[in-house]
């Protein structure tokens, strides 16, 4: 949609960017006077019924989140003339962690900061059943204040049709991936992931659960402490491949990476789940010792 045009009360403003989960417009609400981001669709989810429907029971799941660290879900409007249906979420004003990180490593105690907000927000979705799936630094925000707010909980699910975990056909063909601009190309596809910071479950095709996200988790936090991508590949199977197999280079955190910091990351990023550190809550607190 172009600046100018409407949907329901939302006055389109400018484009955001664009990906696989939709164009996301700045917009403005006309009648209570706020700037929103509004995700649009792709048109292969808002013309599939059952894909519609499922995504309004999960949008209202993802809508009960009511959190600081979270972005809010203010509504769902379509617009019957254009067959567009839209999402209406907060509008952040701040820097991705992902343009943050192209200047380099944060410093540890601005990390750890960040991290604590993140893991804060994570635990309110897991405490109401949210997985987010897709947890990667494009969809950290930060604001000039210093405040954390965590993107698209809960979308991969709310868009993918099955309600299965990530199905190996999918993890190959959609997730490797950094946030696209509204200059690059777009693939539906890439509702499931990004393979850098996919669990090695997750890439692998399996069931996950929280225990994905704690792995996500504690990528973010290692990529914040050492200014650089855990994984890296010429290919999605490359990476993917790197995510099952590689070694964690502990020897790129620097040195005055505490202890306590260090001992939280190694529980994160246990490859085998049963072994992962079990809750969100736990790295919360002990980001507060």
């Amino acid at each position: 949609m172009n600046p100018g045009g409407r949907i329901g009360p939302y006055e389109i403003v400018a484009s955001i960017g664009a990906g696989g989960m939709g164009e996301v417009l700045r917009g403005r609400d006309t009648k209570l006077s706020r700037d929103v981001a509004i995700k649009i669709l792709p048109a292969a989810f808002a013309t599939d019924p059952d894909r519609v429907a499922r995504f309004k029971r999960e949008a209202q799941i993802l809508a009960s989140l009511q959190h600081p660290n979270i972005a809010a879900i203010y509504g769902l409007e379509e617009d019957a003339a254009t067959g567009v249906i839209a999402l209406v979420m907060e509008f952040i004003d701040g820097e991705d962690l992902a343009a943050r990180l192209r200047r380099g490593p944060v410093p540890v105690d601005d990390a750890v900061s960040i991290a604590k907000q993140i893991a804060e927000g994570l635990e309110e979705a897991h405490e109401h059943g949210v997985v987010h799936r897709d947890l990667k630094p494009a969809n950290v925000k930060v604001t000039p204040e210093g405040k954390v707010k965590v993107l698209d909980f809960g979308l991969a699910k709310a868009l993918d049709s099955s309600g299965a975990g990530t199905s190996s056909s999918a993890a190959t063909a959609v997730v490797n991936s950094p946030t696209m601009t509204r200059h690059e190309s777009t693939a539906a596809g890439l509702i499931m992931g990004t393979a850098p910071y996919m669990s090695p479950e997750q890439a692998r095709g399996k069931k996950i659960d929280k225990r994905s996200d704690i792995w996500s988790f504690g990528i973010v936090f290692f990529e914040m402490l050492s200014g650089r991508r855990m994984f890296r590949g010429e290919t999605v199977n490359d990476t993917l491949a790197a995510v099952m197999r590689d070694e964690i280079p502990w020897a790129a955190l620097p040195a005055d990476v505490p202890a306590g910091a260090r001992h939280l990351l190694r529980r994160c990023l246990e490859r085998d789940p049963s072994k992962r550190l079990r809750d969100i809550g736990e790295a919360r607190l002990m980001l507060d010792g």
